[in-house]
């Protein structure tokens, strides 16, 4: 009976600071189907006198949204491709190879996971316009080649696949390649996906990098064209088309997260539970063997005796 009641008081602390983080995307959609002649206070406290669309119509004016999409696409896609190829390299490498410094290598990218991206800015932007790529889709992807986490994430996850699986793909002549392509990845696809989905949201709400490195529309993402909105009138932004703008952005990312959050869970949830697991493991080992060696003295000693 105790265990229903904290079950029953748990899921309602989880509805209730769901529905707290919800209230900022509920007001924005609320107030992106108002008219914008009328104040929050008035009409109906949800969409005012009437439902309408006026305020998509005119944030969709305002700035060249296509090229906008089509940017933000190649700079999520481009991104997520090149790092899988890396921190897949990477997270083998440090989660079977041995060499020296790993520790310290590991140490770093700890670092680097604490260290705020806004730190280097100006080293990012002078390394940018040395290699002549200001104002390019290739300065927006260049300084993300590389992810901490990622490394991070698979090397945890390669450690719990089976050596036994790597070493009878070596005795069948795989190489390192098709050791990766058939044994690893194929059995760390949650973490994939987890790592997918983190990669895809955070670059795709990336706004003050993009709007550092480029000048011309053609190759800013959507985050820096919303920036259009606050400057539509004289007295400043109209909060409804801001609004509006700001669903247009952010609903391809909660479609995302709504398909795959099953999976997105679950995977990080296993990860945990498999890092348990395995310490638990270690633990487990590391006390037998201490166990082995005293049962050892202990008859050595009566040998000796």
């Amino acid at each position: 009976m105790t265990e229903k009641r904290a079950g029953f008081g748990a899921t309602i602390l989880t509805a209730v600071v769901s529905l707290i983080w919800l209230l900022p995307l509920i007001f924005a959609v609320l107030v992106s189907f108002r008219p914008q002649a009328d104040g929050v206070g008035s009409g109906n406290i949800f969409f005012g006198s009437r439902i309408t669309l006026d305020n998509y119509s005119a944030a969709l004016s305002v700035a060249p949204w296509a090229w906008h999409a089509v940017t933000s696409v190649i700079f999520v896609v481009g991104t997520l491709v090149v790092q899988l190829v890396t921190v897949t390299m990477a997270g083998y490498a440090f989660a079977r190879m041995k060499f020296f410094g790993r520790g310290v290598l590991l140490f770093i990218l700890l670092l680097q996971i604490m260290i705020p991206t806004a730190v280097l800015l100006v080293q990012n932007y002078a390394t940018i316009r040395e290699l002549g790529l200001f104002d390019t889709r290739w300065a927006l992807m260049l300084p993300y080649w590389g992810s901490a986490f990622g490394v991070l994430l698979l090397r945890q996850t390669f450690r719990e696949v089976p050596r036994e699986l790597e070493e009878a793909a070596r005795i069948d002549g795989a190489n390192l390649l098709q050791i990766l392509f058939n044994v690893y990845i194929p059995l760390s696809i949650p973490a994939y996906v987890a790592f997918a989905l983190v990669s895809i949201s955070s670059h795709w709400n990336e706004f003050l990098w993009p709007f550092i490195v480029t000048r011309t529309e053609e190759v800013r993402p959507l985050t820096v064209g919303l920036n259009k909105l606050y400057s539509t009138t004289e007295v400043g932004a109209l909060y409804g088309q801001l609004l509006a703008g700001t669903v247009i952005v952010i609903a391809p990312l909660v479609i995302l997260f709504m398909l795959f959050q099953r999976r997105f869970i679950q995977s990080f949830a296993s990860s945990g539970i498999k890092w348990h697991k395995s310490n638990k493991m270690k633990h487990r080992e590391s006390a037998r063997e201490d166990a082995e060696k005293t049962e050892g003295r202990g008859y050595l000693s009566v040998l000796c005796g």
